[in-house]
C-alpha cells in the first residue's frame, strides 16, 4: 500500500465500506461506528506518517496486517460516550455497546467544558484508563515570567554517578532501582520458561510488565520532583541541549544513559517550567566538562578523571560542579546577561557541595532540598 501513493484507495471511500464489512463480519456489529471510523483514520494517519518519513530519505516497509488482539486502545469521537455524575465517590463512564464503567478521575472536568473525544486504552499490566479530550472557551492564564535576579539562577549538569550537580553546590544521587531492576531480571528469566500463549505465561507476562511499570513510575516520581524543585525556588533555570538518542548509539554507558532519562527530565523541566513561569535555557553542550569555568582554558578528561584542576589558572573543583558554572555562563550569554566576572586565579575556590540522597528528594517535602533553598 506504501508503494504507490495512486494505488491507495481514499480513506473516505474506505469509510464507506464500513456498512458491507458489518455484513461480511457479524461481530463488527457489537462496535460503535465511531469507533470504526476513528481505525481508518489511524490507519491512513500512519500512511502519510510512512510517507513524509520516505520523502525524508528514510526506509520504511509495508503495514503489517494487524487482528482484533493487537489493538490495546479504541476511541470514541463526538458521540457514543457519556458522563453520568452520581452521589458516590466514582462517577460512571456509558460507552455505546460495552455499558457503564466506574471510573477515578485523575483531574475534575470543568463544568463548562464539552468532552468532544473519550480514548480507551489498556497498558501492559491490564489496567484501562480513559483519556478525556474536552473543549472549552476558557484559556489557562500562563504566569508572567520572572523577573531575573542573577542571584536566584542555577546551572545543572546532569550525569550518571550524580544525577544533577548545580551551580549552588547541590549533588543529588541517581535513584537506586537495583533492587528492582533485580526482580525484574528473575521474572523475566521465569517467563522465559513458560509455553508462549499458555495461561502460564500470560500470568507471567503480567508480572514482567507491573515490574516494568514500577521501575517507570518511580523514575518518574523522582524526576518530577526534582523538576518542581528547580523551577520553584529560581528564576533561571540552565541545562545541556543533550542528544540523547546519538548518545544511545555509542558502545559505552548506552544502557546508563537510556535509565537516566535525561532527556524526561529536561522535557519535564520545560513544562514545569512554562507554568512557573521560570526561565529555562539549553545550551550547547560542546566542551562544557573541559572547559575550565575561571579562565576558560580547555582540558581533556578521561571519564574516570573525577576532579577538575586547569593547567592554565590552577583552578581545582569537581568535575560535574566546573561543568554546572560553564552552562549558567552560556546561560547568561543567550539570555544578553553577560559573562560573571572570573574570580582571579589566587583567589578561586572550590563551591561546598551537599550530597542528597535521591530517597530524600522523593520523600513529600523533600526536606533537605527545602532546607536548601531556605
Amino acid at each position: 500500500m506504501c508503494s504507490e501513493e495512486n494505488d491507495v484507495p481514499s480513506e473516505y471511500s474506505q469509510k464507506n465500506t464500513l456498512p458491507d464489512l458489518k455484513r461480511e463480519w457479524p461481530e463488527l456489529k457489537q462496535v460503535h461506528s465511531k469507533v470504526l471510523q476513528v481505525v481508518v483514520e489511524r490507519l491512513y494517519s500512519n500512511l502519510r506518517t510512512l510517507s513524509a518519513q520516505k520523502e525524508n530519505g528514510y526506509k520504511v516497509g509495508a503495514l503489517r496486517w494487524k487482528g482484533a488482539g493487537w489493538y490495546k486502545s479504541f476511541t470514541y469521537s463526538q458521540s457514543g460516550f457519556k458522563l453520568i455524575e452520581t452521589d458516590t465517590r466514582r462517577d460512571r463512564l456509558q460507552l455505546s455497546k460495552i455499558g457503564e464503567i466506574p471510573i477515578a478521575y485523575h483531574r475534575e472536568v470543568p463544568e463548562n467544558a464539552t468532552i468532544k473525544q473519550v480514548c480507551i486504552k489498556r497498558d501492559a499490566t491490564g489496567n484501562w484508563y480513559a483519556t478525556l479530550g474536552i473543549e472549552t472557551d476558557e484559556q489557562p492564564e500562563k504566569p508572567a515570567p520572572k523577573t531575573i535576579d542573577p542571584k536566584d539562577t542555577v546551572g545543572i549538569d546532569v550525569g550518571i554517578l550524580k544525577y544533577a550537580h548545580d551551580t549552588d553546590g547541590t549533588a543529588v544521587e541517581s535513584l537506586d532501582l537495583s533492587d528492582e531492576r533485580e526482580r525484574l531480571r528473575r521474572e523475566q528469566r521465569t517467563l522465559s520458561r513458560k509455553e508462549k500463549g499458555s495461561n502460564n505465561y500470560e500470568e507471567q507476562r503480567v508480572v514482567v510488565a507491573r515490574c516494568h511499570d514500577r521501575i517507570k513510575r518511580k523514575r518518574r516520581d523522582f524526576l518530577h520532583k526534582l523538576a518542581r524543585y528547580y523551577v520553584s525556588n529560581y528564576d533561571v533555570v540552565a541545562v545541556e541541549n543533550l542528544d540523547v538518542r546519538g548518545m544511545m548509539q555509542q558502545d559505552r554507558n548506552s544502557r546508563n544513559t537510556a535509565h537516566s532519562a535525561w532527556r524526561t527530565f529536561i522535557e519535564t523541566l520545560r513544562y514545569k517550567a512554562e507554568s512557573a513561569g521560570t526561565h529555562l535555557v539549553e545550551v550547547n553542550p560542546r566542551g562544557t566538562t573541559k572547559e575550565c569555568s575561571n579562565c576558560g582554558v580547555e582540558t581533556d578528561k578521561p571519564l574516570w578523571v573525577r576532579e577538575h584542576s586547569c593547567p592554565s589558572c590552577g583552578y581545582e573543583d569537581d568535575r560535574d560542579a566546573n561543568a554546572a558554572k560553564n552552562i549558567l555562563q552560556r546561560a547568561f550569554s543567550e539570555l544578553g546577561m553577560g559573562q560573571a566576572e572570573s574570580t582571579p586565579p589566587e583567589t578561586a575556590t572550590a563551591t561546598d557541595t551537599r550530597v542528597v540522597s535521591a530517597s530524600r528528594v522523593i520523600e513529600r517535602g523533600s526536606p533537605t532540598l527545602n532546607a536548601r533553598s531556605a
